[in-house]
């Protein structure tokens, strides 16, 4: 019986399965596509005008975690001649189709015969025992090849990951070691809504775990990981270390990154008679005296908000329970009446001078607010409570930058849009003894706690 050689035999290129059909899109595609990403465009729309469709720029967004992967970010270098181009390629197909040989295509674009050669041996289609030639089909095995995959670092060490894991999502517990539960909220693959509750979690970010490793572990170099490669792990499909569902431990909860060209913010509001931020003490913007607080409150749906204090030396953080008034939500609101919602100025005045008059005096020297009108009786706050209280200038936020830090901290549990009403003063005090138990890297990975025992010596 005779055997008859297969054409496919010619083949130097090892036997695989099907993966499946050659990519369509090629590197120059990518690259002006993550290009477009950067300036704020959506992936559908980048896509679309790189020549791809809607579709497939949202799978691409999705596959890379939302930020372009090495080899098609600005700072790769370009490809050097070594390798064959898509070009090159191409008219090596068709010089092969008209049935030259390798010498004469190896002269006609500039290569050594013995890369024509190895080419077509290495990259030619090989389906159903055929040996054809084909310039994408090419391009995508000399693609497949040139990958170096590994097995990833926190794959490799089970200790590493149990480690992140625990401090990304370990549970929120009260004085007595009892787990606080929080709201009960399901993993749905997205990014968490803005409007709703979100999981309660220890939620250290990625650099305060990376910092935090080696005080942990000081002789064990192999606990050693950077923030970049907990993202990495968390928002790129198929790295496969980290439970997905832990991107909802993050600050933002997004499950992928967001290019920063997307982002927007606004806001204002009024206070009338303030003492402006430009008369507050000098000592005050250097923080090397404590007693200088920052406040603003994070509002909730069906009138409910919550207060936060922060002292800018040590980021040592207070909340303020703000429940609605006696007569809230009996009838419609009076004309020129009391504010009842909870955070009016008579409650955010108490609340405030409730929380610190158990402070030392050398703890209560200044108190910085952005300009709402809760804070309308800031008199009265003063003469109540001993404190100076200024106000920062319209639209500028970022004049009381530590409080705001913080405030986005504290959207982990109490996101935007969700109800505020439902958590008790000892809850509050639980999530702040949590927050202050943090280290932080503006303090050197020392937590706000360790930072006022040290004042308060």
């Amino acid at each position: 019986m005779t055997t008859h050689k297969r054409a496919s035999d010619q083949s130097t290129r090892r036997k695989l399965s099907s993966p499946g059909r050659p990519k369509a899109a090629h590197r120059k595609q990518h690259v002006m596509f993550w290009k477009l990403i950067g300036k704020g465009l959506s992936s559908e729309d980048a896509a679309v005008q790189v020549g791809a469709s809607a579709p497939v720029g949202g799978r691409w967004f999705r596959e890379a975690g939302g930020m372009p992967p090495s080899q098609y970010s600005k700072s790769s270098p370009p490809l050097t001649g070594r390798y064959l181009s898509f070009a090159e390629r191409e008219e090596i197909s068709l010089y092969r189709a008209q049935g030259l040989g390798v010498c004469v295509i190896a002269r006609k674009i500039g290569r050594a015969a013995s890369t024509i050669s190895r080419e077509l041996r290495r990259n030619a289609a090989t389906r159903s025992g055929g040996f054809e030639y084909r310039a994408t089909t090419a391009q995508w095995h000399a693609n497949r090849a040139a990958r170096r995959p590994k097995v990833t670092k926190l794959a490799q060490n089970p200790i590493l990951r149990q480690y992140i894991e625990d401090r990304l999502s370990g549970n929120v517990t009260g004085p007595d070691g009892d787990i606080v539960p929080g709201p009960d909220v399901a993993w749905t693959k997205r990014r968490s809504v803005r409007r709703q509750h979100r999981r309660w979690a220890t939620a250290w970010s990625p650099e305060q775990i990376a910092r935090r490793l080696p005080r942990d572990y000081p002789e064990d170099p192999s606990m050693r990981i950077s923030p970049e490669t907990i993202y990495q792990a968390l928002f790129i499909q198929g790295r496969g270390a980290l439970r997905r569902e832990l991107v909802t431990c993050l600050r933002s909860g997004r499950a992928l990154r967001v290019p920063r060209a997307r982002r927007k913010g606004s806001g204002r509001s009024f206070v009338p008679d303030e003492i402006m931020i430009s008369e507050r003490p000098a000592e005050v913007a250097d923080r090397a005296v404590p007693g200088h607080w920052e406040g603003d409150l994070i509002l909730g749906l069906k009138s409910s908000a919550i207060g936060t204090l922060v002292e800018r030396k040590t980021r040592f953080t207070l909340l303020l329970h703000l429940p609605p008034m006696p007569g809230h939500g009996d009838g419609p609101r009076r004309r020129n009446g009391p504010a009842l919602e909870g955070h009016g100025a008579e409650a955010v005045r108490d609340a405030i001078a409730k929380s610190i008059q158990h402070l030392p005096g050398h703890l209560r020297k200044s108190l910085t607010w952005d300009q709402g009108a809760e804070m309308a009786q800031h008199h009265k706050l003063k003469d109540q409570a001993g404190i100076d209280v200024y106000f920062c200038d319209p639209s500028s936020p970022w004049q009381r930058g530590t409080n705001e830090n913080t405030n986005g901290l504290l959207r982990q549990y109490f996101p935007k849009g969700s109800c505020l009403a439902g958590y008790s003063q000892k809850d509050l005090d639980d999530v702040a003894r949590h927050l202050n138990g943090r280290p932080r890297k503006t303090l050197g990975f020392q937590s706000p706690s360790n930072r006022l025992e040290q004042v308060l010596r």
